[in-house]
């Protein structure tokens, strides 16, 4: 049979960056969204809500994926209602799907909050961590929304007999407009405010994460592990961490950031300085840098996700993962992570988001 994907979140930072991947592949690629919209090409797309079961089967009634890659989620107030929503989500596709008997592999995206809690209880003293992150380590005794996920395609698996993979990426790095945790871009827009404005690119997290070790996954690597799991016999029904593979200290990184966009910058100064409350009111800057620089993209808030930003670099550890599982099993990629950042600047320069 032909690999068919199915790519749910194909919209987003991962699931765009994996479409492109298949389809460099050469798999029969479906990208299923609520809002689809067109630029990745030979992706047949497919508008869908996961929560309204009936339309999400009239959407797929044709489409018979046999590898099917969850990189969605919806965020809510509340630990227990994004629980409930996630859970629901995937629930509903599987159910949806398994009356089609055709999936042979099901790989969801989750993230280094399985190890680390939820964005209520997010690397709290109370829940402190080992690192390095290791896939072993027991889930946490809290709720997770993550945990609902995972649960719902173990179910499924049992019932319908396909196998599985979950992926954990540390912070992911690649292009995606309108993505609730992007890092990668909303730096390199306030980067391109501090120069509009003239003002120093000011390190906003806590001296654990500026003087610590750190990684982070390109959404480049994160695609071909999610390929190699779903073809890999050795290598299924197996969680994995996926890092660029090399470590680094955000005090080295920062300053190579700043020096790309040729800005002086400020270090930790002995408190968190939230890069949130540092944009608060850049907006009207924003809508001048794009004015004046004829930029795709002029809303500050679909371009950027400085809340979350602030949650990566405001930990009080110093966080970094090993990949013992995919390297024992023989995925070897490694992706340079100052060059993750750059490339997307420089993608970002090119196709007029920033200037």
């Amino acid at each position: 049979m032909d690999k068919i994907a199915l790519v749910v979140g194909v919209t987003g930072l991962t699931g765009a960056n994996l479409a492109q991947e298949l389809v460099a592949n050469g798999w029969q690629t479906y990208g299923l969204a609520r809002t689809p919209k067109a630029g990745i090409n030979s992706v047949s797309m497919v508008k869908a809500d996961l929560l309204d079961k009936d339309t999400l089967k009239e959407a797929l009634v044709n489409i018979s994926p046999t590898h099917v890659f969850i990189t969605t989620w919806m965020r809510k107030d509340t630990e227990a209602e994004n629980v409930l929503v996630n859970g629901t989500m995937v629930r509903n596709l599987l159910e949806v799907l398994s009356e089609k008997k055709s999936v042979e592999h099901v790989a969801l995206v989750t993230g280094l909050k399985h190890y680390l809690g939820p964005f209520e209880a997010f690397a709290s003293k109370e829940n402190m961590t080992e690192t390095p992150l290791r896939e072993e380590q027991p889930r946490l005794n809290l709720p997770n929304f993550y945990y609902a996920q995972e649960d719902e395609v173990y179910h499924a698996a049992q019932r319908d007999g396909f196998s599985w993979s979950v992926h954990r990426p540390h912070t992911v790095i690649g292009k995606a407009i309108g993505n609730l945790m992007n890092m990668g871009t909303t730096l390199a827009v306030y980067a391109s405010i501090c120069k509009y404005k003239g003002q120093k690119f000011i390190w906003p997290g806590s001296e654990a994460q500026w003087e610590g070790l750190s990684d982070v996954t390109d959404a480049g690597i994160l695609a071909k592990q999610l390929i190699w799991a779903s073809t890999t016999a050795e290598a299924k029904n197996t969680a994995y961490n996926i890092v660029n593979g090399d470590i680094f200290r955000w005090k080295w990184l920062w300053e190579r950031i700043a020096n790309h966009f040729g800005l002086e910058y400020e270090g930790f100064n002995g408190s968190v300085r939230s890069l949130d409350e540092q944009m608060r009111n850049d907006s009207a800057a924003w809508d001048a840098i794009v004015k004046r620089n004829g930029l795709e993209e002029n809303e500050l808030y679909r371009l950027t996700s400085p809340w979350h930003t602030d949650l990566d670099l405001g930990r009080p550890i110093e966080v970094m993962t090993d990949m013992s599982n995919s390297r024992r099993l023989g995925f070897k990629e490694y992706q340079n992570t100052e060059e993750s950042f750059i490339n997307l600047f420089e993608k970002l320069r090119v196709d007029k988001i920033i200037p």
